[in-house]
């Protein structure tokens, strides 16, 4: 069985259904389940885990839908307002939502102050005591580093190799890749090597990422390969003239532990 580790599913923006301000999609379109599906079976994929993408704000309804309408199919790391500690309250039954299996962090510059300034710290404890496996992006790693030492059961997974797209675009993916290897000594950290063609100065396929995708790998270790095909990749492509299939657009070596 290939199950993708991530793919990002939305709506369009509308007044009823409101995007955050400012924010934009990687496609000038909604991507539909009814568009993956298709795309899935074609590249042999079984199943993903739907990660709703952060335009949409905190919002899980989209994804959860999907795996109402193909059960076998999909999961979902869902989103949630972490820096209100109001929402403690949904973490005890957050599982019991069908297909959710976590919860996915996405920290933009203007939020690293919430890992400093104590505005996230009642979510790691309870994360850890209710099992909540997480997945995180955008700060940088070292914030993380703390959380996992200080809180050893809590599964951590970092997204798209650790780098966030701020740092690519100022050419610190190496730097943010020697930040990601260093968590690699936390039995309960893991890492996605997601995104790499859109971190890529390069085209298809994309070696200049060779080098980052192998520190990782060796500090990791390849104990197990679970594929992602980010949206990221089809955006790379869009009016570029490449025609990549689904299939060949799949990254593989996705380092898990703690199941």
């Amino acid at each position: 069985m290939i199950a993708d580790a991530q793919v990002h599913l939305w709506l369009a923006n509308t007044p009823d259904r409101p995007w955050l301000p400012n924010r934009i999609a990687q496609l000038p379109e909604p991507f539909l389940v009814e568009q993956l599906v298709p795309m899935m079976d074609e590249a042999g994929v079984d199943r993903a885990v739907i990660v709703p993408p952060s335009w949409e704000g905190d919002r899980n309804d989209y994804a959860l839908e999907a795996v109402r309408r193909y059960p076998t199919r999909f999961a979902v790391m869902g989103r949630m307002p972490v820096n209100d500690p109001n929402t403690a309250k949904l973490l005890p039954d957050w599982k019991k939502q069908p297909g959710m299996l976590g919860i996915r962090l996405t920290f933009h510059p203007p939020q690293w102050h919430w890992l400093t300034d104590g505005s996230v710290d009642w979510f790691w404890p309870l994360a850890e005591k209710y099992r909540l496996p997480v997945m995180f992006y955008g700060a940088p790693m070292a914030h993380f580093a703390r959380v996992a030492e200080r809180y050893p059961q809590l599964t951590m997974i970092a997204d798209h190799l650790g780098v966030s797209t701020e740092m690519a675009k100022e050419g610190k993916t190496a730097e943010g890749v020697k930040e990601t290897a260093a968590l690699a000594k936390h039995p309960n950290v893991s890492v996605k090597l997601s995104t790499t063609p859109f971190y890529s100065s390069e085209s298809f396929p994309f070696r200049d990422m060779t080098v980052h995708v192998r520190r990782l790998f060796d500090a990791f270790g390849p104990q197990t390969g679970a594929p992602t095909s980010p949206s990221h990749i089809i955006r790379r492509h869009i009016g570029s003239g490449s025609r990549i299939s689904p299939k060949r657009s799949i990254f593989f070596r996705t380092r898990t532990r703690n199941g």
